[in-house]
């Protein structure tokens, strides 16, 4: 009999707002925020008050619906112009997870769909039904994604993941720790080990304290230490997320994980990711597309709001890496387990 895993909602609508969960903030303080601006929402994307590519989907669908409200509310002749300015500002804000693109196109189609006759206030009701749309379908597909996965984990098996692709990167359940929820539920004795995640420390505030939350077994370890359980044997299996993955299978996420892959097929590890369709961008054909954000230097110089670095040094700050197809051992989506041939494979998934 499967056992019920209550994930935490990160974002929700309710009473004219969309609110988040200050994802900065955690483990330290649980703080919500209430949005009713479109500008405060990407300005909440830009920094980090909501991350992970399928939250920020979400919350750029929110975004949309309240600029559509906003330019209803002055009626200009230019709706739909000011419309799509309003979501390319919205898109401006995280260049590397598709998922926010995935969603503003959606939103635009939506709009573009409604009757001619159709007012700009009628249009704006009916963008806020798309978003709340998204953010439910978004957890169903988790959750659809998580039965598929749980497939491949062992009956006891220990699972190394890295960042945050639970809960809180998403409108709940989570993609990669959905895997885990799912196999959990299913009876499985699942033991996690989180990554730390440097420099912004996914893995140590964000996953810890989700896991912790869900009363599912997880340890804390230092980014440069999973080689090391690799090789004593010590992990079962590497479960990450996806901020966008070409149409041949190459996939970016966070920064830190193209060296896990590495060590997996060094160490004979399966190496798993998992993703919705809508990470998917069939328009590029290859990881050497995707373009990867740069994030400010104090997040390399600095922890916990502690300089650790000399001032004035040099800094690099890639916020994601690729890695290649042929280090990926399959693709798990809402749609099933893929492995292999990722461009015929993936292929189906766009017509549907």
């Amino acid at each position: 009999m499967e056992k019920t895993q209550q994930a935490v909602r990160p974002i929700y609508y309710a009473d004219g707002s969309c609110y988040m969960l200050d994802q900065r903030l955690l483990p330290v303080e649980e703080r919500w925020h209430a949005y009713r601006d479109y500008r405060e929402i990407a300005e909440a994307i830009k920094t980090m008050v909501v991350r992970g590519a399928p939250a920020i989907g979400v919350a750029a669908a929110y975004g949309a619906a309240f600029a559509a409200a906003e330019l209803a509310q002055q009626a200009p002749a230019d709706f739909e112009e000011r419309f799509a300015a309003s979501c390319t500002e919205l898109g401006a804000t995280r260049p590397t997870a598709v998922n926010l693109f995935w969603a503003l196109e959606r939103m635009q189609r939506c709009a573009a769909r409604m009757d001619s006759k159709a007012t700009p206030a009628q249009i704006a009701t009916r963008l806020l039904e798309e978003a709340q749309s998204i953010a439910r379908e978004d957890e169903a597909i988790n959750r659809a994604l998580g039965a598929h996965g749980q497939r491949l984990l062992p009956q006891r098996a220990t699972v190394l993941t890295h960042c945050n692709a639970g809960a809180l990167a998403t409108a709940g359940y989570g993609t990669a720790l959905g895997v885990i929820r799912a196999a959990v539920a299913a009876g499985k004795k699942i033991d996690v080990i989180a990554d730390e995640t440097r420099p912004f420390l996914q893995g140590a505030r964000l996953t810890a304290w989700e896991l912790q939350h869900d009363h599912i077994p997880v340890t804390l370890i230092c980014d440069n230490m999973a080689g090391y359980m690799l090789q004593q044997g010590r992990i079962d299996a590497i479960i990450v997320g996806a901020d966008r993955v070409a149409a041949n299978g190459d996939t970016a996420n966070k920064i830190g994980t193209y060296p896990l892959a590495v060590l997996a097929q060094a160490h004979k590890v399966p190496f798993y990711i998992a993703a919705p369709v809508s990470t998917i961008d069939y328009t590029i054909p290859d990881g050497t597309h995707i373009p990867i954000e740069e994030r400010d230097s104090a997040e390399v110089t600095t922890c916990g709001g502690q300089r650790i670095a000399p001032e004035g040094i040099q800094v690099y700050n890639p916020s994601f890496d690729v890695t290649p197809a042929h280090l990926i051992s399959a693709i798990i989506t809402e749609h099933g387990v893929v492995g292999g041939d990722y461009l015929q494979e993936l292929a189906p998934f766009k017509e549907g």
